[in-house]
């Protein structure tokens, strides 16, 4: 029995032959039982505003216009709000930065002694005396 529905009691339509053939095979697709079948396609056209007279396919077109539409204009303002606030507030701390670094010193840097090599020497009279 239909969960929900087990103290309902059954009513008769008036359904042509080969529609009810049709309407059960869809039944069998479904897994449910004819009630509950025809209470979810009720439920469907109730909740998506959507007529059975009316083909879904321009309405699901339609849909997904609207949809890249505000796509679209989403872009539209990430891309101003990067031109316009963040590109200038990112060129304004770089400059402030430029300004505050430290110039580069030179270091002065003590050559090392090579091996083999004296570094004083003694100073030689003419007279090799020492």
């Amino acid at each position: 029995m239909d969960k929900g529905y087990e103290k309902e009691r059954f009513e008769m339509l008036g359904i042509k032959v080969s529609v009810a053939k049709r309407f059960r095979k869809f039944s069998k697709k479904l897994s449910k039982s004819q009630s509950m079948t025809l209470l979810l396609m009720l439920d469907f056209f109730e909740e998506n505003g959507i007529s059975p007279n009316e083909n879904i396919g321009p309405n699901m077109q339609t849909l997904e216009s609207k949809i890249k539409k505000r796509i679209d204009a989403v872009i539209a303002i990430i891309k101003d709000i990067e031109k316009h606030h963040d590109k200038p507030t990112t060129a304004m701390l770089q400059s402030l930065f430029m300004e505050f670094e430290p110039k580069e010193k030179k270091l002065l840097l003590e050559k090392e002694p090579q091996k083999n090599k004296v570094q004083f020497e003694e100073k030689r009279n003419s007279d090799n005396q020492l």
